[in-house]
């Protein structure tokens, strides 16, 4: 694919899909030296999984991550980095993608703008944080106590 340097990968996953047999996304933070490659939730990753869900693309869409940063613990990179990538994911899944398909359908393109303004202050945390308690996983208040407990106890005795 070609890019013009203002253009962003969340732009072209709906365009390429009906042309090609998969995509392949290696997804890391854009940094301009070889370190700190750990995913944050930021626009750009949310809007990728948005593209995803809207296309319902998740048979053609495969996602790597890259947790690489020699300066901190690699535990807690890889922890933080599919955290990241499952928080973007949940973004994703929350919209009322059929509802929105069908304002744009319907030509009504104030409403369509004006949920999607409106979902910037969904509260997924919520939903997120409830996540983590069904899967009796640490929470985001306490995953960051176990990966330093587990740096000093494992990782440090290596």
């Amino acid at each position: 694919m070609i890019f013009h340097p203002t253009e962003l990968i969340s732009d072209k996953i709906s365009a390429v899909l009906p042309f090609v047999k998969g995509v392949q996304l290696h997804l890391t933070r854009g940094i301009r030296w070889d370190s700190d490659h750990i995913p944050i939730l930021a626009e750009e990753l949310i809007a990728i999984m948005q593209e995803i869900v809207r296309a319902d693309a998740f048979q053609k869409v495969f996602i790597g991550l890259d947790y690489f940063d020699a300066s901190m613990n690699r535990v807690g990179a890889w922890v933080l980095g599919a955290r990241t990538i499952q928080k973007a994911l949940l973004i994703a899944l929350l919209e009322p993608t059929k509802l929105i398909r069908k304002y744009e359908e319907d030509k009504n393109y104030f409403v369509r703008l004006a949920m999607l303004e409106n979902l910037k202050f969904m509260p997924f945390a919520d939903v997120w944080n409830f996540y983590c308690e069904t899967q009796d996983v640490a929470g985001d208040d306490k995953y960051i106590d176990e990966v330093l407990d587990y740096e000093k106890e494992v990782l440090r005795k290596r």
